[in-house]
Order: structure tokens, then sequence, then C-alpha cells
């Protein structure tokens, strides 16, 4: 009994990793930063949704996907499909030729909405769309690979074909999709202009509120007898699986998740930039959503954050004043992180860190579990 509620408890180390997060996140940095610059973080924060996921899939249940991308780009595209409908009503595309069709099937001599649009009018169901189309996707290619026991560098590839084949077909569907333009002029949800400042504050806290959201359901899981299994896996595949346990479906459940967490990134994305292309699909941004989990730490859902924020703000910074560098230094952080830091920050966060943040929040820890029992055989008595 109580290691079981124990277990259900932060721990010290969590508690000061939520309040430090909460206080960049919530406090320092909108307070800090004017709407531009905020919005900028916000889109960001939409890359950690991948990276928590990779951590996940990739360095618990040891399932390296080079495809996150996908997802991402599905889970945008479907957001981006319900407001492109809502900007071309009737009444805002009367100069076209055939009006309350997006203006770029309109160009492309479409006369009809494709069948596959007509969900998108439903914010209801591009909501449900945003997490199960990735996720029946993502559910498809693990069941085709996973029971054929199609893993590691392999399975790496697949996922990374797979990303460039839907960016082919993305781009040569121009009617249906924008093509190599993507969906754009996105401009109201259900009438609400996201376009000014305002709304580029609160879909940042909205972004924020999510992420946190997404902290614990992941941390849930990585305590569960799920996360102890996932890690079995990873490190003795054969063992768990002559121990009678499924080890196939393991892996679809977690990188089926994996794909629907990416996902809701994808549609955060979507509505604080408003727009959503092909160029988030393919291989290269999937590529760079590993980097941003290697650098923060693939054992570590809080060390993904802070890798996906630190490699975004250098990007920024040196794109900014030297474009023709930053690639050269992407790839010299990515070779530091392998061959130097394998844990990527958290392991620098562990060693240096951490006993520092259990000397701060332990004593408190012991204190606020020591009030727990207290109050509840208060309660009891009454």
């Amino acid at each position: 009994m109580t290691n079981s509620s124990s277990q259900r408890l932060l721990t010290p180390k969590e508690i000061g990793s939520y309040a430090f997060l909460a206080l960049i996140l919530l406090v320092v940095l909108p307070m800090s930063m004017d709407v531009f610059r905020l919005n900028l973080v916000g889109k960001y924060l939409s890359y950690t949704f991948v990276a928590m996921s990779l951590v996940l899939c990739w360095g618990y249940g040891g399932i390296l996907s080079l495809g996150q991308g996908i997802f991402f780009g599905l889970g945008g595209y479907c957001m981006a499909m319900f407001l492109k409908l809502e900007a071309s009503s009737p009444e805002n595309t009367a100069i076209q030729s055939t009006p309350g069709i997006p203006d770029f099937m309109d160009w492309n001599q479409l006369t009809a909405l494709p069948w596959f649009w007509e969900p998108f009018n439903n914010l209801g169901l591009t909501l449900l769309a945003v997490v199960l189309v990735p996720g029946l996707f993502a559910f498809v290619i693990a069941l085709a690979m996973f029971k054929r026991r199609v893993g590691g560098v392999y399975f790496a590839i697949i996922t990374q074909a797979v990303a460039a084949i839907l960016t082919i077909l993305i781009v040569g569907s121009q009617g249906m999709t924008g093509g190599i333009n993507g969906i754009t002029d996105l401009r109201t949800l259900l009438g609400w202009d996201i376009r000014t400042d305002d709304a580029k504050f609160i879909l940042y806290f909205v972004c924020v509120f999510f992420l946190f959201a997404c902290l614990l359901l992941c941390q849930f899981i990585l305590k569960s007898k799920l996360g102890r299994l996932l890690v079995a896996v990873r490190d003795t595949e054969e063992r768990v699986r002559f121990s009678g346990y499924n080890v196939d479906n393991f892996k679809i459940f977690v990188f089926t998740f994996a794909a629907m967490l990416s996902a809701i990134g994808g549609a955060m994305f979507t509505l604080q930039v408003g727009f959503m292309s092909p160029s988030f699909v393919g291989i290269v941004p999937s590529i760079e959503m590993v980097i941003f989990c290697a650098v923060g730490g693939r054992l570590s859902l809080f060390g993904a954050v802070y890798g996906v924020l630190l490699v975004n703000f250098a990007k920024t910074t040196l794109s900014e004043a030297m474009p023709e560098v930053w690639l050269f230094a992407l790839g010299a952080l990515f070779i530091a992180v392998v061959s130097i830091f394998p844990d990527g920050l958290a392991g620098l966060y562990k060693t240096y860190l951490e006993p520092t943040v259990d000397k701060i929040f332990g004593p408190l820890y012991k204190k606020f579990k020591q009030i727990l029992p207290s109050r509840g055989s208060a309660v009891k008595s009454n």
C-alpha cells in the first residue's frame, strides 16, 4: 500500500521540475517578451509534443521513428482544413468561379469540395480527426511492421520512407491539399480572429496548458506497469516475450500513442502560425525532431521540452545573425550530443543540478507528506 501510494505522489525532483517549468512558461516569458516573440515560443512549444512522443517511443520503447513529422503534419492539416473551410465561406469567396470552396481548389478547376473535406466543416469532428487520423495511420504502420517483428534500423528507415511518400502525395495533389504551398490564409476559429495579438497571446497559454496536461499523462504512463514493461521490452525483448507478454501489442500502443501526441502539437502549430505545409511532414523536419529529443535527453520528458526550446532559440538567433552557419551548428550540436553527453541536457542536469534541487525541495516534500496523513485521519475521525 505504501509503495503504490508513493508512486502516485510527485517526488521532490518532479515538483521542482514542474514548478520551474511553470515559472518560465507562465511568468518569465510572457512578462519579458512582446507578442511576436511569445508567439514564436508558442510555435517552439508545439514541437515539444513531438519530442515527448519520442521520449516514450524511442527513449523508453526503444523504437526510433524518423517519421514523426508525418503525424505532426497530419494533425496540423486536419486543423488547417477546418480553418480553411471557415475562411472559404461563399461570402468570402464570391469572386471565385466556384464560391464556397478553398481558393487553391478553384485555381485548379475543382468545382466541388472533395468528399474527405466534408467532415471538417464541423469543429467536433475536426478535433476527433486531429488525434484519430494520425493514430489510425500509425496503428496500421505499427501493426504491419511489429507483427512481422520489423524493428531497429529497418523500422527507422521505413518510417523515413513513409514520410517521403506522404510528402510527395501532398505536393502532387495540389488541387486537394494546396500542394507545395500548403493550406494558408487561415483567419478565424468559430468567428474568433486568430491573427490578432490578443488571440496569439491566448493561444500561447492554451498551448502551455495542453503541454502540462500531456506531460502529466506521459508521466502517468511511464510510472505505471505499462511503462516498466516498455523499458523491459527495450532492454530484454526476448525475455519479456518468453514471460508470456505480447510484446508486439506494447510496441503498437506506444507508437500509436506517440503519433496522437505529435498530432496535438501539429494542431497547435497550425493555430498559432496560421498555416500548414508539406515542409513539416517530410524527412528533414522528422530528423530535426529527433535532434530536439536527443539534445534534451531521450529518457527525460522535461529534458525534451528544454531541448526543443534550446535548439529552436539557437536556430532563430543564428539564422537571423548568420544564416549560412546554422546548419553546420546544428550538425555540430548533434555530434556533441552523441559523442560527449549522450544523455543530453537531462544527463547534465542529473549530474550537476539535481543534488541542489533535492536539497531545496526534499525537506518541503517530507513536510507535505507528514501533513497529508494527519488531515486524512482528521477527516475520518469527524
